[in-house]
C-alpha cells in the first residue's frame, strides 16, 4: 500500500510535528496554539506554519479572549494547496 505524501510529507503516518499539524489542518481545517502543544507538543505552532505556507494556503485569524478581552490567540485555517502557475 502507497502512503499519501504531499510535497514529501507523509499525512498517513505522520511521524514529525509538521506532519501531525499538516494532517490536523487537513481533516479538521483548523488548529490553534493550545490544540498544537496539548496534542501534538508543538510549541512553535508559526513556525510549523510559516514553512507550510510554502505549499499550501493557510489564512490566520486572530480572536480575543473571551474572559477578559485582553488576550488575542491565532487561528489556522487550511484553504489548500497553493496553484502553480506555469
Amino acid at each position: 500500500m502507497k502512503n499519501n505524501t504531499l510535497f514529501g510529507w507523509n499525512v498517513d503516518k505522520p511521524k514529525s510535528k509538521i506532519e501531525m499539524v499538516l494532517k490536523h489542518l487537513i481533516k479538521r481545517g483548523n488548529i490553534t496554539s493550545w490544540e498544537a502543544i496539548t496534542k501534538y507538543k508543538a510549541t512553535r505552532l508559526s513556525g510549523i506554519i510559516y514553512n507550510l505556507r510554502v505549499h499550501f494556503e493557510i489564512e490566520t485569524v486572530t480572536e480575543r479572549d473571551t474572559e477578559d478581552g485582553r488576550n488575542s490567540y491565532a487561528i489556522y485555517n487550511y484553504v489548500g494547496k497553493k496553484k502553480v502557475w506555469r
